[in-house]
């Protein structure tokens, strides 16, 4: 394509199709850990996750972001099919989530920076395998600790170059700690535009000093595990996102719930998709914040991460 377009699991479109959008969530899910930390899974039940992304519809969402990575039960074509069901559009992406997660098959310890590259380059110019789905995103490349072990940095400078070569936008793990500052300080080396960031899970750790920190880099600040703790934690993501949006950083906050496991699905009386259209952006309302930054935060932003524009021949 030659015209700006969002990647989705059903191909690509036009950008302004893509409405209110979760930027970090997970349908298909299946991973083992290989330290202790066991198995973390969603259904693949697919007329249950049918029925929960149709209650994200009907709640007004349009596009959902899965960024569930290789190894980690990633179904590219199950994706298509919940489209196809839903009208939900799906855009999918490629990497791998942290170090105690990277599945044995691909043998990341015995390849090169650049072998990675290339294979994350293939799968985004040809699709994952004979699926023909392309990724729409490179990520979640996580940091399992609070520092990137010199394994996870392999994959990050990997993926960093094949943000660099091929223009997707780029997502991030790391949880419950600023980890995101070594990310950024990484990909700077690697000459990619922070614009195409997404720092992940910056609400695990609420400080307004380093959310500022991300967004003053340039990227985008991924508040995306809205109604994961609910109390005193979620009234100070609340502040955070206030904070920043007194600082003059609307442009560059993203909203998501990062669902992922059985029981947080509305069918097993969890948050479902709908969380934060029902709870948190009400929230949100009754602080001030107006529909015109409701629309940038939910509609705007993800749709400007999402664009890919094609290089200029």
């Amino acid at each position: 394509m030659s015209a700006p377009y969002v990647q989705t699991v059903d191909g690509p479109v036009d950008p302004d199709a893509i409405g209110v959008t979760l930027t970090h969530e997970h349908v298909f899910l299946e991973m083992w850990a290989d330290d202790g930390q066991g198995f973390v899974g969603q259904l693949r039940d697919e007329d249950v996750l049918a029925a929960e992304l149709t209650a994200f519809r009907d709640a007004g969402g349009t596009c959902l972001v899965d960024q569930t990575p290789g190894g980690a039960g990633r179904d590219p074509l199950g994706l298509r099919r919940l489209t196809a069901r839903t009208g939900v559009q799906i855009v999918t992406g490629c990497g791998w989530y942290t170090e105690p997660f990277y599945p044995p098959r691909d043998d990341l310890p015995r390849r090169s920076v650049a072998d990675i590259a290339a294979q994350l380059a293939g799968e985004i110019a040809d699709g994952f395998g004979d699926t023909g789905v392309r990724p729409g995103i490179i990520g979640e490349i996580g940091a399992s600790q609070g520092w990137i072990s010199p394994l996870e940095e392999r994959v990050h400078r990997a993926a960093a170059r094949a943000q660099v070569a091929t223009g997707l936008p780029l997502a991030t793990h790391t949880l419950y700690h600023a980890t995101g500052a070594a990310q950024m300080a990484l990909f700077d080396e690697e000459g990619v535009d922070p614009a195409r960031v997404c720092i992940g899970h910056c609400d695990t750790f609420p400080s307004l000093e380093y959310c500022l920190r991300v967004a003053r880099w340039g990227a985008y600040v991924s508040i995306d595990n809205v109604g994961h703790q609910l109390g005193d934690h979620e009234a100070a993501v609340r502040r955070v996102v206030l904070g920043l949006l007194e600082h003059g950083c609307a442009e560059q906050v993203l909203l998501s719930q990062d669902v992922g496991q059985v029981p947080e699905l509305r069918s097993r009386a969890g948050r479902g998709y709908t969380y934060l259209a029902e709870t948190f952006l009400p929230a949100l309302r009754a602080d001030g914040v107006d529909d015109a930054t409701i629309h940038t935060l939910t509609v705007e932003n993800p749709r400007r991460w999402l664009t890919i524009t094609p290089p200029a021949r």
